[in-house]
């Protein structure tokens, strides 16, 4: 009687543990959806910054126009997440969770060369990976 007891529970425990590291997979079409976003937001990000400095050399912002780029930057990016379905809060709150399948996202990577070079191209830092501890975009 133990022992059917305990093969019952220990089926069940690998059951619930199989069961939520599929749960943990991103989506195909998550995946998609949110590389492409990524990719776009790292080039709008680049894009923004460059042409060199908006401010002297040394010379850090005002407050005030801090609050005035973070109020244009979060404008662009809610306008192309939006091309996604997505809002900022959203992207922000499931990126990390569809990002964290690492498998996933190089499999996608993989089939569209394209979008690996982009991918690829973006700063490290800023992205969100390589350890970063940026906005992650």
């Amino acid at each position: 009687m133990a022992t059917i007891l305990a093969r019952c529970i220990i089926g069940i425990s690998l059951g619930v543990v199989l069961f939520a590291g599929n749960g943990l997979a991103a989506e195909p079409a998550a995946v998609e959806k949110f590389v492409k976003a990524r990719i776009e937001i790292g080039e709008m990000m680049t894009n923004y910054f460059q042409g060199g400095e908006r401010f002297k050399e040394g010379q850090r912002p005002s407050s005030e126009q801090m609050k005035e780029m973070g109020a244009d930057i979060n404008a662009k990016l809610s306008k192309l997440l939006s091309k996604y379905d997505l809002t900022v809060e959203e992207y922000r709150k499931r990126s990390p969770e569809v990002f964290a399948d690492d498998a996933a996202v190089k499999g996608y990577l993989s089939e569209h060369q394209d979008l690996k070079a982009r991918y690829e191209a973006l700063p490290l830092d800023r992205m969100g990976r390589g350890g970063s501890t940026g906005r992650g975009y």
